[in-house]
C-alpha cells in the first residue's frame, strides 16, 4: 500500500500557463484555449492549501462566513464606500474611487508607470487622515531603498507610508492583519509564492494559488488591493486567464513608454463602468491627469489638410474628441492595409462598403490609418469618420478642421446610429466646432438651442455623407481661392 502511494506521487500533470487547465499529459496544443507549447510539468500531490474554516470547523467562503441559502431581500446591503486615490483620472477608471474589500490587477509595459501611479496613490491615501487605516506597499521586484528613491525623486511625501519587501503570500498575510491597512499594493503578482505549492514563483499554480489567497484575505478584512501584473509580448496578463476571473477590476495601460501620455483602460469593472479611460501626462514628478483630454488629441494646422478628420469618440462615460488621419496612396506591388488605433479586420470591410456604396475604389492602392495620440478606438461609431478620411485624401480635397464625425456604417451602406450622440455633440460644441456629420438619427429635434454655432448635418446613406463632405471641402477650397 505504502509503495503505491509513493508510485501516485510520482505521477505528474501538465497545467497550461495561459488557462490554467489542467490535463494528465503533455502535448503540445492547449486543447482548451488552444495556445502551442504553453503547458508545463507540476506534480499532482502538493502540500494541501486549507481554506479558512469557521469555528465549528467548516468550509466558509471567501468572505469567511459559512454558506448558507437565503432570500434575496434578506442580504444585508452596505454602500460602497468610495476612497479617493488623490488623482482624479485615476479615481474615474476605478468608477469613482477605490471600493474597500476590492481587488485590482493592474498591468502595462514594463516602464509605463504601473509602479510609479500607484506609489503615488498609496502616498496620498497614507497620508488622508479621513481614512479609517494607513496605507501597506509590498514590493517583491524591487528593495526598499529603491522605493525610497523613487518616492523621493517624484518629490513624495515618505514619512507615513508603510513598506515592506517580500514575497511569501503567509508572511504578507500576516503583516497585513498586523498593520490593518485600508490599502495595500503588491508589486507584483508573478514574483509572489506560497508555501502550499511546491513549484517556482511566476508559474501557473502559484500565480493562481497566491492570488487567491490575497482576494480571499481582502474580502475578509476590507483592505483594498492592487496587484501588479506582468503582461506578455502580445500585451496581455501574463499567467492563467482566470486571475482576470478572480479580481474585481482588471485595468490595462496604454501608449508608448517614450510617449509623454498615458492612458488606463477599465476592462472589467464590477463597481463601475467598463471601457472607461484615464488619460495622464507622466512628468518629472510622477503621473499628472490631463484635465481636458480632448485637447491634446487634435492637431491645429494653419490650413486644413486631405485625409484628416476629427470624430467624436466615446471611451467609457465621456465623450472624447480624437483626430483620425488616412493615407491612400498607388502601391508599388502587393496592396497593405494598415490600421492604428483601430481593428485592421473593420477597415478591410469598411473599404469594401466605400467601394460598393460609395462609389469609391482602394484597389491596388495602399491604404493606411492612424488615430493620433496613441489612442486605441474600440467602438464601431469611427467608422464614418474613417471611410470619410479615406475619401478625402482618395480625392485630395480637404476638410474643414471645424467637422465634426461620428457614426456606424452597416454592410448595405446605411449610417447607423451610436450611443449618446447629443453628449457626443456637446463636446463639438464646447470645443468650437460648426458643422457635424452624424446618422440622422443621432441628429437632435428639440432643444437645438444646446448646439448654437453648430450645424448638424444627418445622414442615412454612406453616399450622402460623401456627398455632404465634398460640398463642405468645395466651400473651403473657394474661400481659399477668393
Amino acid at each position: 500500500m505504502i509503495k503505491k502511494e509513493l508510485k501516485m506521487a510520482k505521477k505528474s500533470s501538465y497545467i497550461c500557463q495561459q488557462c490554467g487547465a489542467n490535463f494528465g499529459k503533455w502535448s503540445g496544443q492547449c486543447a482548451e484555449c488552444g495556445a502551442w507549447n504553453s503547458l508545463i510539468e507540476a506534480p499532482t500531490l502538493s502540500m494541501p492549501h486549507h481554506k479558512p474554516t469557521n469555528k465549528t470547523g467548516k468550509k466558509s467562503n471567501y468572505a469567511g462566513e459559512q454558506s448558507a441559502v437565503i432570500p434575496l431581500n434578506a442580504v444585508p446591503m452596505s454602500l460602497d464606500t468610495r476612497l479617493p486615490t488623490g488623482v482624479g483620472e485615476f479615481d474615474r477608471v476605478l468608477g469613482g474611487g477605490l471600493v474597500a474589500g476590492s481587488v485590482v490587477l493592474i498591468g502595462g509595459d514594463p516602464g509605463i508607470g504601473k509602479s510609479t501611479i500607484l506609489l503615488q496613490t498609496a502616498i496620498h491615501m497614507a497620508s488622508n487622515d479621513n481614512l479609517a487605516g494607513s496605507a501597506l506597499y509590498v514590493t517583491g521586484e524591487e528593495s526598499l531603498s529603491q522605493v525610497a528613491m523613487r518616492a523621493t525623486r517624484l518629490g513624495l511625501p515618505n514619512d507615513r507610508l508603510k513598506v515592506l519587501a517580500e514575497t511569501n503570500v503567509e508572511t504578507i498575510c500576516q503583516a497585513l492583519t498586523q498593520e490593518q491597512p485600508a490599502v495595500a499594493v503588491i508589486d507584483s503578482i508573478q514574483t509572489l509564492f506560497t508555501e502550499a505549492i511546491q513549484s517556482a514563483p511566476g508559474g501557473v499554480s502559484q500565480i493562481r494559488e497566491s492570488a487567491a489567497i490575497l482576494t480571499r484575505y481582502a474580502k475578509q478584512t476590507g483592505t483594498a488591493l492592487f496587484l501588479v501584473g506582468h503582461v506578455t509580448k502580445e500585451g496581455a496578463l501574463a499567467g492563467p486567464r482566470v486571475l482576470e476571473h478572480m479580481v474585481d477590476t482588471v485595468l490595462y495601460f496604454e501608449g508608448q513608454s517614450d510617449n509623454r501620455f498615458r492612458m488606463i483602460r477599465a476592462v472589467k469593472n464590477r463597481f463601475g463602468a467598463v471601457n472607461e479611460l484615464g488619460i495622464f501626462a507622466m512628468t518629472d514628478t510622477g503621473l499628472k491627469e490631463v484635465a481636458n483630454p480632448s485637447a491634446i488629441f487634435l492637431s491645429r494646422y494653419d490650413k486644413p489638410i486631405a485625409g484628416s478628420v476629427v470624430m467624436v469618440s466615446r471611451e467609457g462615460t465621456r465623450p472624447l474628441l480624437v483626430e483620425v488621419q488616412a493615407l491612400v496612396d498607388d502601391s508599388q506591388g502587393q496592396p497593405r492595409r494598415m490600421a492604428i488605433g483601430l481593428d485592421y479586420q473593420r477597415l478591410a470591410m469598411l473599404l469594401a462598403v466605400m467601394h460598393r456604396h460609395g462609389g469609391i475604389q482602394t484597389n491596388g492602392q495602399d491604404v493606411y490609418v492612424n488615430v493620433v495620440g496613441g489612442v486605441k478606438v474600440l467602438e464601431t461609431g469611427s467608422d464614418l469618420a474613417v471611410l470619410l478620411a479615406c475619401a478625402s485624401s482618395i480625392k485630395e480635397k480637404p476638410l474643414p478642421y471645424t467637422l465634426a464625425v461620428f457614426g456606424e456604417v452597416g454592410l448595405s451602406g446605411e449610417i447607423r446610429p451610436v450611443p449618446n450622440g447629443q453628449e457626443r455633440l456637446k463636446e463639438a460644441v464646447k470645443h468650437g466646432f460648426t458643422h457635424a456629420i452624424v446618422p440622422k438619427a443621432n441628429a437632435p429635434k428639440n432643444h437645438l438651442e444646446q448646439y448654437q454655432g453648430l450645424t448638424i448635418i444627418g445622414v442615412e446613406r454612406l453616399e450622402d455623407a460623401i456627398d455632404s463632405a465634398d460640398r463642405k471641402s468645395t466651400r473651403l477650397n473657394s474661400s481659399h481661392a477668393n
